[in-house]
């Protein structure tokens, strides 16, 4: 079976990082492109991000393509604090030297979809905004692309964000939003209402099941001559390993990029997708009757986690 080309969408935190690693690294896939949008950090340290990774995988013949600056109608909030200032978890990683793509972001994904009608999957790992945006300078887009998966929403479980764009503090509610869709609600319902012949929803109710663990990154540091996908890993581990002390990593936007490669790894329910863009719960997402976009409810995590593992070539840990 040939390679499914894909292009992603990417706002360049710790997690994107290893999804790039894992599209670059995947027999699955054809990375044709990266293109760029403010997320997780602003747009230019998230393209700086993007092509540093890339550079540092030796994938220097994927281009980079700057998007969008900041969401539809509001502010740009950040993550900073999870993916550290940066954004790469404090990652020693080189600065490209190399040159952008010559369009932006959502012309870029246009262009390639017309070029190759029907045959493109884009995985979109932030806000989604480029990805609005590329809708309505080409209404024919979900017809143009094979499918769209995204990493995004939270259906069945609570969110990660609270609607000031911080973490849930000390005695508050559960955030009923995730962070890719608050950031850009009104993007996310474009996104969501559009016909595309296969769109995908990873969200929160799976991704937070498939985590790397503090015997993962252990099994990192302590092993020699890594290649450079697994001493990714090593790069960008230590700010949520060790500064955060956090004793899980969950594989958000990597989840989505295999289930890219192989949809086999989730069970879906087809729904009507609804998000809130205004009010106390504002970017969360419901499932609103029947529809056509494939919520991911369930998920294979030994398989995606072997999967994952072996794809960068990470030392053998147990769980």
């Amino acid at each position: 079976m040939s390679a499914i080309p894909v292009i992603m969408d990417v706002d360049t935190g710790t997690d994107d990082a290893l999804a790039l690693a894992y599209a670059v690294c995947s027999p699955k896939l054809d990375l044709l492109a990266a293109t760029t949008v403010a997320g997780n950090v602003g747009i230019e340290r998230a393209t700086v991000n993007t092509l540093a990774v890339l550079d540092w995988l030796g994938a220097k013949n994927v281009p980079v393509h700057r998007g969008a600056s900041r969401p539809l109608v509001r502010r740009h909030l950040d993550a900073a604090g999870f993916h550290h200032e940066g954004g790469l978890g404090g990652a020693r990683i080189p600065d490209s030297k190399r040159q952008l793509g010559g369009d932006r972001g959502p012309a870029a994904i246009v262009r390639m979809a017309n070029a190759r009608p029907g045959e493109i999957t884009l995985i979109a790992l932030g806000p989604l905004t480029n990805v609005a945006i590329a809708l309505n300078v080409e209404p024919r887009l979900p017809e143009l692309l094979n499918g769209v998966v995204l990493m995004g929403g939270a259906f069945t479980v609570p969110g990660n964000t609270m609607p000031d764009g911080s973490v849930k503090g000390p005695g508050e509610a559960a955030p009923t939003a995730e962070f890719n869709i608050i950031v850009d609600p009104e993007a996310a319902e474009q996104v969501f209402a559009a016909p595309f012949k296969r769109l995908t929803a990873i969200g929160l109710d799976v991704t937070n099941q498939v985590a790397l663990t503090s015997e993962d990154w252990d099994a990192v540091n302590t092993a020699a001559d890594l290649e450079a996908p697994a001493a990714l890993l090593r790069e960008i581990g230590g700010h949520a390993f060790g500064t955060l002390a956090r004793e899980r990593f969950a594989l958000h936007d990597p989840l989505a990029a295999a289930v890219a490669a192989d949809h086999g790894l989730v069970g879906t329910e087809l729904a009507s997708v609804a998000v809130d863009t205004r009010g106390a719960e504002i970017g969360r997402t419901r499932m609103d009757g029947p529809g056509q976009v494939e919520v991911a409810l369930h998920v294979d995590r030994e398989r995606a986690l072997h999967e994952f593992r072996s794809t960068l070539g990470l030392p053998t840990a147990t769980n």
